[in-house]
């Protein structure tokens, strides 16, 4: 991947935008699975943070009259650029960021022992916590990324640490205190007790923070292998005391799966676990899903649970290849995750591309052509599906009046960058290239609750 772009003003303050403004050019964005829908002379107003209109070119003026937007807030687009909802990472892991592209050699319970839980050990360093976690909210954002899923670790401090750097470059977030009082390393782990005690304070903490809208807590249970059901179950009622999200993982790597059906025979299978345990609900999201059986996949859509997709992660880590297209049939809901550090990047441009490759091989070995998964299906993963796996699709994942202006100006036409534009392109196929070429150089603007937070 690049290296990231410069900026205008200082990277980590947010830039000061008027209550009210608009943009005229291309709209992009999905109103359903797989169809990307595109306005070339739109016209979009934005309103204390929310979009108030969706229109043409042609009613410029009308709009700007009704909703009192003056003409020097008025941005119009040039050929090459679009404006697009920002980018929602279903999964990552921020401690880990430190990691990123290391220990790759290693199968997921090694990596975990031997790159993972060491690193995640220094977090209850209030300083170490701090520079990563800023490095890594700076970078997600710089990429795109208006929306991030986080695990933190098993350490209070550092996890509200986490919490204070995305308010102060403002991301918006869910982000998890991580649980886990079995099968872990003597050096990194907590019992039952501290670990619903600090869980609880950490909902609080979160709760509590001035103007905290952009972020809510999510009840992480790092996986069953490090959480007894006793703490599982707990945790289940406290995410339903506090109507909060749940992120934990299921069935990434066979010997992950193996070891679960020895640790809880009376289970019927992995995601069983979870389910008895109360942990599945409509705003939980499952990571990787790569074995999951028919029976399974049938349990999560049958909660409205999700699954966060991370193709860059399972190759690295040499997991497998999740079959989207079948989740996707049976009803699950799917949106795409960095996993950052199981993945390489911070990017989820990258993890487009990567779920693209990863269909396509898995086609291959399958012999099956409906595997494949083309642009458009994964924008929309990308987008307002990633909105929906989060049970947020009442707010974020796409351009509709009403919604919270999460936004992208994409531009693909300076430099420096990777994409030359050597003939006439129409806006499908720019699209097109910046999902195979692009990267945070042409992430030109980023909003959030139409705060601009990013502008090169």
């Amino acid at each position: 991947m690049a290296s990231s772009s410069n900026f205008g003003p200082v990277q980590n303050e947010k830039y000061e935008e008027p209550s009210s403004f608009l943009y005229v050019g291309p709209l992009v964005h999905c109103v359903e699975f797989g169809q990307i829908a595109i306005n070339d002379d739109g016209l979009i107003a934005v309103k204390n943070g929310k979009i108030c209109a969706i229109d043409s070119r042609a009613n410029l003026k009308q709009v700007a009259l009704k909703h009192g937007i003056s003409e020097e807030n008025f941005h119009f687009l040039k050929y090459g650029e679009f404006l697009m909802p920002g980018l929602i990472d279903t999964h990552i892991h921020a401690p880990q960021y430190p990691n990123a592209g290391l220990g790759y050699e290693k199968s997921l319970m090694g990596w975990l022992d031997d790159c993972t839980f060491p690193i995640e050990a220094k977090y209850s360093d209030k300083k170490f916590a701090e520079q990563v976690y800023n490095s890594v909210v700076k970078k997600t954002l710089a990429n795109g990324t208006t929306t991030a899923c986080y695990f933190a670790t098993i350490h209070l401090i550092g996890s509200i640490v986490l919490s204070e750097s995305v308010k102060k470059h403002g991301q918006r977030a869910l982000i998890g205190k991580v649980n886990m009082n079995a099968n872990h390393p003597d050096f990194y782990g907590e019992t039952l007790e501290e670990s619903l005690k600090d869980t609880e304070a950490f909902i609080n903490a979160i709760h509590s923070l001035k103007q905290n809208a952009l972020i809510k807590p999510v009840i992480t249970p790092r996986f069953a292998i490090s959480c007894d059901m006793e703490l599982m179950k707990k945790l289940g009622e406290m995410a339903k005391k506090y109507d909060v999200h749940i992120q934990t993982h299921v069935s990434e790597n066979i010997d992950e799966v193996e070891f679960v059906k020895t640790l809880f025979p009376n289970s019927k299978n992995y995601t069983d676990v979870y389910d008895s345990a109360g942990l599945l609900t409509n705003k939980t999201i499952l990571a990787h899903g790569v074995y999951l059986t028919d029976e399974e996949i049938k349990t999560i859509a049958e909660h409205s649970s999700a699954v966060s997709h991370c193709p860059t992660s399972n190759v690295c880590l040499k997991s497998g290849i999740c079959h989207v297209r079948k989740l996707l049939n049976n009803g699950v809901k799917v949106g795409l995750g960095t996993d950052i550090a199981g993945g390489y990047s911070p990017s989820i441009v990258e993890v487009m591309k990567g779920a693209i490759s990863a269909s396509i091989n898995l086609s291959f070995m399958k012999g099956e052509e409906e595997c494949v998964l083309n642009f458009q299906e994964v924008f929309y993963l990308a987008t307002l599906g990633g909105a929906k796996a989060l049970n947020m699709d009442d707010k974020i994942g796409n351009l509709e009046v009403g919604k919270e202006f999460d936004a992208l100006v994409i531009n693909l036409t300076e430099k420096p960058s990777d994409i030359d534009i050597l003939m006439p392109l129409d806006t499908m196929k720019l699209v097109q290239k910046f999902i195979y070429l692009g990267d945070d150089r042409n992430v030109k603007k980023v909003y959030v609750s139409g705060q601009l937070v990013k502008e090169i």
